[in-house]
C-alpha cells in the first residue's frame, strides 16, 4: 500500500495548468499503488489546499471529498471520523478540520471545549465563553 501526501492527493483530484506532468505522475502512482493511505492530516491539509490555493468552493470541496471516501483504492485513517466530519461540514457551516476535532472527541467520549461560535452550537461541544 502507498500513503500519499497533500501534494500528491491533490494532484490526483485536480487538474492543475501549472503542473500537468505531476498531476500524470501522481495519477499513475496511485492507479499502479492499487491501495492508498490516507492519513486524517492530509485530508485536512487537502481541504485547505482546494479552498486556499483552488479557490474551490464548498461544493466543489463536499464533491473531492466525497470521491476521495468513495473510490475503493482509497484507505482512510480514520474511515469514520471523515465520514462524520464531511457529513458535518456537507450540511453545516463549521469548518471541516475543526469537525474532525469534534468527531475525534466525542468518539473518545469527551466533550470538546471550544471559542469557535459555529463548533459551538453543535451537539458534543461545550461553548466557552470569556468572562
Amino acid at each position: 500500500m502507498l500513503a500519499v501526501d497533500t501534494n500528491v492527493l491533490v494532484r490526483v483530484l485536480v487538474d492543475d495548468p501549472d503542473a500537468p506532468e505531476q498531476c500524470r505522475a501522481a495519477r499513475k502512482a496511485v492507479a499502479e499503488a492499487g491501495a492508498v493511505y490516507v492519513p486524517q492530516v492530509v485530508q485536512i491539509e487537502t481541504i485547505w489546499v482546494l479552498a486556499g490555493a483552488y479557490g474551490l468552493d464548498k461544493a466543489g470541496i463536499v464533491a473531492a471529498l466525497s470521491a476521495i471516501a468513495a473510490h475503493p483504492a482509497f484507505r482512510l485513517q480514520e474511515p469514520e471520523i471523515f465520514a462524520a466530519a464531511l457529513a458535518g461540514y456537507r450540511s453545516g457551516s463549521a469548518d471541516f478540520a475543526d469537525l474532525v476535532i469534534l468527531a475525534e472527541s466525542t468518539q473518545a467520549g469527551c466533550e470538546l471545549a471550544t471559542f469557535d461560535r459555529k463548533l459551538g452550537k453543535l451537539p458534543g461541544a461545550h461553548p466557552v465563553r470569556p468572562a
